[in-house]
Parts: structure tokens; sequence; C-alpha cells
């Protein structure tokens, strides 16, 4: 049974063109072969594992740079044409084998490196790909890397060229010797030179002494006044090269047709690897499209199920794309409960575009494309799509427009279940109204009852009637803004939409009168119902809009409410470690006091001192004490009765608003300035040398290591902790040994004079940093920078950098008697 209808389904619905921008993409005639046999399955597995494929390569092209894509070359040609024995593959065929080899090769090589959960249906079809190591190395020992035949391919190959370039060398010094004679004999001009005529050697002579000179005349000029004649000595020469070169084609023929005998044996696995190739051209055209559209793989079903979000017809955003338009998404949901969509609204309202969007969508899912939705969407699996849009009224069958509509009614009612969808633009035009009206709600019935997924556009009241009161169907309104009487593009599941006839034809400038006259003739109340249906679908835009507002206000306060008690819970944890803290320090203070009074009471005892003193003594500490721990708790007590306060007031707000999903808030923390300043500890980034920072400015940041100092980048350095300083120098101190015997040999052996003649801008730039790094580490303050003259460019640079490098006090030519302006002399600021 066929599995879409009509026949030109894809050209309804635009998948032509996506199947041209695929053509687009492909590297090689494989990859439109592959293009060519895209069709509709319904085969849930095949069909998510082609979706699987498509976005682990399209990971590859967001993630991976160097992907091999070169040299997709189709050699089944070839290939069938050795299968004969006798035939050969040509040279350039032999060439392009060398490098598509080379492409299998690399594609096989890129995926056995990468983990096998990163890509693992792709990795699964390297899996039985050869790389046929004998024929690359084989073929490599026939052709060079420019794809020529090599002069060492067989020893008689070899020979035979010998021979041809001493031959064509004798044969070079003698026509030269026979031309030097012609023109002291003065038959040849004094500036005339040795020319080629028909592939050989000819020496051109004045017309009138071609007798002269005894040879053959292959040519004249157009004037007639210079003949071309090849000497009698140089043909026989001449022939025996020529005989030479037929030899060395039947060597190369006799080579590769060797070749074609010894991998005809690997034909068929040959054939697979570039059916291989092939389909990783027509995966990356596919992934690249996918990109380009902005599609996902979205959630799949094994039922059919429409659930999208934010969907989007690519063909239009492209289109609009270019005269810098938005388009409107299309969110949609076709279930089992609900199945039909039934859209209405205004002509030129988008109703068209929302089916053909559906239409086209899911055709590309089932061909194994992602397509532009957004994520958290569901989609399932028709087996068959029908639709019925357009014009298709035939002069040679004798059909009109409405005959054709009904001949398409009578295949979907025939053939249509519950796992068809159909599409059907406006649906029952085309005659009659109240009888059109009539067989299309009989039809839609039908569908119903069959199940069918369904998106169908209408103006037909009795059909949004109907809609509303059968289970299984659902309406739906194109959105239309009736105050500037523009279309919204919109749709609205739910409710059945308005035409807004008399509302355009009124923009348009049709007369009043005539008008009033429909009015009339269609009745008010049938005017009052479309009208009211507007103020209603109004109305409820208008209170949707309110309600957004109050909720984009609420979960402000909501956050403003959670920061404020985040930020109270914080002060209260701070304000208990500080009275935590002038606790421990009030006890130790007080421990110490009753030390000293024991001591003086002590002292008392010891003196006869009166007892009641001692007493008072006493219970004033001890009231000492209690006002520190009553305070405390009265501090502890303030925050809480703080925080319940406020707890209180949002619980009494949340009574007079729904309830809705709690969202917890996360503390927002302020940022902490974490710039390194002078004094700092801090290390290289990638590095374990803690450096103390000396000096800091917007580009670049003096660091000493020990006895060490040097100017580093200030994005290569971090700020480290005095507790990550000491851990890290506890594990460093046997490579900062060695680092310091490293430098004292490097001390020992460093130069104060570099010569940079010769290198480019850049080069020499980095070298000249280097180059005064080790100077401030080894205090060496002059330095000599050797760069020649020439044109004064390089030196031009190098002084431009100098002037923007803090560490460099002044620099000058160097005296004339040892250099001039070749040399640079330079002195650091230290």
């Amino acid at each position: 049974m066929q599995k879409f209808y009509p026949d030109n389904f894809e050209q309804k619905i635009g998948f032509d063109r996506i199947r041209e921008m695929l053509h687009q993409k492909c590297l090689s005639n494989m990859g439109h072969e592959w293009v060519e046999e895209m069709h509709f399955k319904d085969d849930f597995e095949n069909i998510n594992r082609e979706l699987g494929e498509t976005d682990e390569f399209c990971r590859i092209v967001r993630e991976f740079d160097h992907f091999p894509s070169d040299h997709f070359f189709d050699l089944r040609p070839a290939l069938e044409k050795i299968r004969i024995e006798g035939r050969f593959l040509e040279v350039q065929e032999l060439f392009d084998m060398k490098r598509s080899l080379e492409s299998i090769r690399s594609i096989v090589l890129f995926f056995s490196k990468q983990p096998q959960e990163i890509f693992p249906l792709l990795n699964a079809k390297t899996k039985n790909v050869q790389l046929f190591p004998y024929i690359y190395d084989r073929i490599d020992s026939i052709i060079n890397k420019f794809g020529k035949i090599r002069d060492n391919a067989t020893p008689e190959l070899g020979r035979i060229r010998n021979d041809i370039l001493s031959k064509q060398a004798s044969m070079s010094k003698r026509l030269h010797a026979i031309l030097k004679q012609a023109q002291k004999d003065g038959l040849v001009e004094e500036d005339a030179t040795i020319s080629i005529r028909d592939g050989r050697a000819v020496i051109p002579i004045m017309a009138g002494n071609k007798r002269k000179l005894k040879g053959i005349i292959y040519d004249e000029s157009s004037t007639g006044k210079t003949s071309y004649v090849e000497p009698t000595e140089i043909v026989e020469m001449n022939n025996e090269i020529r005989e030479l070169e037929y030899a060395e084609r039947r060597e190369i023929i006799r080579i590769l047709t060797s070749f074609a005998n010894d991998i005809r044996p690997y034909i068929e696995d040959l054939w697979y690897s570039y059916e291989f190739l092939g389909e990783i051209d027509f995966i990356r055209a596919k992934a690249l499209l996918t990109i380009e559209i902005d599609a996902i793989k979205p959630d799949m079903v094994n039922y059919p199920v429409i659930d999208w979000f934010r969907a989007i017809h690519p063909l239009l955003m492209k289109t609009l794309k270019k005269e810098n338009r938005k388009i409107v998404p299309l969110n949609i949901r076709l279930t089992e409960e609900r199945h039909i969509l039934l859209i209405s609204g205004p002509n030129a309202g988008g109703k068209s575009v929302c089916l053909k969007t559906v239409g086209l969508l899911q055709y590309m899912l089932q061909c194994g494309l992602p397509i532009p939705i957004s994520e958290g969407s569901r989609t399932g699996i028709f087996s068959r799509l029908f639709i019925d849009i357009g014009d298709e009224q035939s002069l040679e069958n004798d059909l009109s427009t409405y005959s054709s509509h009904l001949l398409n009614m009578k295949h979907f009612v025939k053939f249509s279940d519950e796992k068809t969808l159909i599409l059907i633009d406006e649906f029952g035009t085309g005659t009659e109204p109240m009888l059109g009206g009539a067989i299309a709600e009989s039809i839609l019935d039908k569908l119903n009852q069959l199940g069918t997924f369904g998106v169908i556009t209408t103006h037909y009241t009795n059909l949004k009637h109907f809609a509303s009161s059968a289970n299984g169907i659902i309406n739906g309104a194109m959105l239309y803004d009736s105050q500037n009487m523009n279309p919204l593009f919109q749709l609205e599941i739910g409710k059945p939409g308005s035409s807004f006839a008399f509302e355009i034809a009124r923009k348009i400038g049709l007369p009043e009168e005539i008008l009033e006259k429909a009015t009339e003739k269609i009745g008010k109340d049938h005017i009052d119902f479309d009208r009211n249906l507007r103020q209603i679908n109004r109305d409820k835009r208008y209170w949707e809009t309110k309600r957004e507002k109050i909720r984009k206000v609420e979960k402000i306060l909501d956050e403003m409410a959670a920061s404020y008690e985040t930020e109270l819970k914080e002060t209260q944890k701070q304000r208990r470690e500080i009275l935590k803290k002038a606790k421990e320090e009030a006890e130790l203070l007080l421990s110490g006091v009753n030390k000293k009074i024991e001591n003086t009471i002590h002292e008392i005892k010891k003196e006869q001192a009166d007892k009641e003193k001692t007493r008072k003594a006493r219970e004033e500490l001890v009231q000492l004490k209690q006002v520190i721990e009553e305070k405390t708790t009265a501090d502890d007590s303030a925050i809480d009765a703080k925080i319940k306060k406020l707890q209180e007031r949002e619980k009494k707000r949340n009574e007079h608003r729904p309830e809705k999903p709690k969202t917890v808030a996360k503390p927002v923390e302020e940022p902490e300035n974490d710039d390194p300043k002078p004094g700092d500890k801090v290390r290289i980034i990638g590095q374990n040398n803690v450096g103390d920072l000396i000096s800091i400015n917007k580009k670049n940041a003096v660091i000493a290591f020990g006895q060490l100092i040097t100017t580093v980048p200030v994005s290569q350095i971090e700020k480290l902790s005095n507790n990550e300083a000491k851990k890290i120098e506890k594990t460093q101190s046997p490579v900062r040994s060695r680092m310091i015997t490293n430098m004292t040999e490097s001390r020992l052996t460093f130069k104060t004079e570099i010569d940079i003649r010769g290198k480019r801008a850049e080069e020499a730039i980095q070298t000249i940093q280097e180059f005064i790094d080790q100077a401030i580490m080894f205090e060496r303050n002059q330095l000599r920078i050797l760069h020649g003259k020439g044109n004064g460019i390089l030196k031009e640079t190098i002084r431009s950098y100098l002037k923007s490098e803090p560490m460099v006090k002044s620099f000058k030519d160097e005296h004339v008697d040892f250099g001039g302006a070749g040399i640079t002399v330079i002195e650091l600021n230290f």
C-alpha cells in the first residue's frame, strides 16, 4: 500500500527543496545517490538509528575541526570496469583511488581514537570497513604524490625513460648546432629559436631559403614569410624518441593491468568501503543541514502522536531571514484522545502554513532528518501521510477542482486508519456552501470514527460547531489583530476562529451600502455570533496578558523574599559567630578575674578580712556573667523575630493568590575581588611554582620566584591563598632545587646579544620577549639586538614593541664603529 498520497506529495509540502539543500552539501556522487534514495519510512528502529547517527555527526561538526572531508572520489565505475579481465585503471583513476583510500583510512582512525560511548552508532559503521594497506602501498609504488607514474615503477620503465631523456638531450644538442650553422650561413635570422610543431622540434627559416636546408617542412607562418623545417638528421632522432614513448605507454599499460589483476579479488570489499564513504558523505550533509536550520532529534515514541513546541517551517524561516523578518513558531498537540485539529481563521492568516509545517516536519523526520522544534517536544511514527491542498483540476481527465477534492477524500476514507496522518486545506470548498459543508461534515465524522490523525483548515461554521461537540476533534484558531487588521500568524488551540470577512472588506474599502445589504442577507444573528466570538477572544487575550504580568511580579517578589531571608540567615550566622567569639573572650577574661578574686580573697582570709565584702565581690562577678549571656541571647532572639515576621508577611500574601509550584531561589553571592595585587602569592597557570607578586599593570606582572624575577602576562597568572601556597611549597622543594640548578647553568651560558636577522616580525618579537625575560632573571640590564638594516621594517617593529615593554628603560642605536643602526642597545629598568 502506498505510504503517501498523492504522488507529488514531496512537491506539495516542499520536501523537494529540502532534498536540493542536501545535494548542495554533498561532496561526491556517492552522497548524491544517498540523497536521491532517501525515502519515507515507518520502521521506528531504523528511523531512530538514522536520527542518532545525524545527531552524533552534528557533535563532530560543532566540536571537531579535523574530521577528514577531502577526496571523496567515487571509484565504483572504475572498479566495475576492471571486473573484466584485461581492463585496467587509468592513471588519474589510480591517483583518485589512492587519495580516497587515504580518506577512508583517516575516517576509520578518527572514530577508533574516540571513546566508544561518544559516537556509538557511527563507530559501529566502521567495524566492517577494511583499510587495504597492501593496495595502498602498491599504488604508492606506482605513482608519486602528484599522481604521475614513478620512473622506478618497474626497471623496464626506468630504462625507457632514461633512453628518452638521453635521445632528447642529443637531439636538442644537434638541433641547436644546426640552427647555429644556419644562422651563420644566413639562412635563419639571428634571433630565431627552436620551435615545436605537432610535437616535433623544428627550425623557423625564411620562406625563400626553405629549400636550402634539407628536411621536412611541417608548417609555415600566417604571413607565409616563415617556414618551419625539421632537419633530415633530426627526423630519425625524433622517430626514435616517438618509438620510445610508445614503448613507455605500453609498459605503463602493462603495470596498470598487472595492478588491476592484483586487486580484482578485493573488488567487493573495496565496493563496500566506497559505499561507506558515500554514506558518511550523506550523514555529513544531513548534519550540516540540521545545524543550518537549528533542528534537533526529538523524543521519539513508537506510536502516532504529535506534541511539538516552537515548531518552525525551515523553508519559510530561510525566506524570512533574507527579508530580516522573524518567523512565528507553532505549538501543536495531537494525541489519541484529540487526534484531529480543525483550524479556522482569516485568509492569509497562516492556516496553510501550519498545515504544511506539520506535513513537512513529519515527512522529514520519517526520512531520518532532525526537525526544527524545541527541546522537550515529542513525536511518533505514522504509517501513511495523505494531503489535499491546492487546485488539482485536470482538463485531460475532465476533473473539476471539487471533483479532484472528492477523489482525494474517497482515497482518504478508504485507506485511512489510526496510524494515518491526513492534511486537508480549505475543507469542503469548491461547491455550493451548504451542500459542500454537509458532505465535509460527514467525511470529517467518518475520519474521526476511523481514529485518523489530521490537521484540517476550513471556513465553514457547521464544521466548527461539529468539532466543538465531537469527541476526538478540537478547534484551533489563527489569531488576528482586529484593531490593526493584521494577522498574528499564531495558532491557538481550543476555540474556533473568525474569518473577519466584513472587517477585511471594510479595510480594503468596499462600499458600506454593500456591506449593509450583505448583513441583511446573512442575518444579524450570524454577524453578532461572529462578533461575540471575536470579543470573547479579545477579552481572553487581555486577561491572559494581565495574568502573565501578575505572574512576573509575583516571581520578582518571591525572589526578593528569598533573597532577604537568605541575607537575614547569613547575618544571623555571622552575628552568632561574632557573639560566640566575644563570649569566649569574655569567659576567658572572667576566668582571669575569678582567679584574681580568689587570690584576693585568699589574701583577705590571711589578714582576717570581712566575709561580707568577699561575698559581694563574688556576686558582682556572677552578675557580670549573666549580663553577657543575656545580651547574646537577646541579639539572637531579635534576628529570629525578624525572620519570623518576614515569613508571616509572605504567608499572608500567598493566601490571596493562586497556589503555584514553589521555587527555591539561590542566594545571591556578592562577587569577591580576586584581582591579584603586589605582595600576594601567585603562580603561573598550569605550573606549581609559588612566587611573590612584585608589581602589576594592565598587561604584565613582575613575579619573584625566590631569587629569580620574571615578567609574565597578567592573563597567565592566578592568585593563591596562604593555605594553597603552603601546600604547594611543601611539594615543590625538590622541583625548586632542580629549577635553581638549571637556572644556574643557564646564567653561566646566557649571552647579552641576540641575532634575529631573517626572522619574521612575529617570530622576532616572541624571541625578544623570551630574551628580555631571561635577562631580568639573570640580572643583566644591558642587552644588544642584532636585526640588520635592510628596509628598516623589522627595526621599527621591534622598537614599537620595546616602547610598550615596562621593563625597558631606554634603547638606542649601537655606536657606528660597532654596528650602528643595524644593532639596538637596550637598558632594562632595574
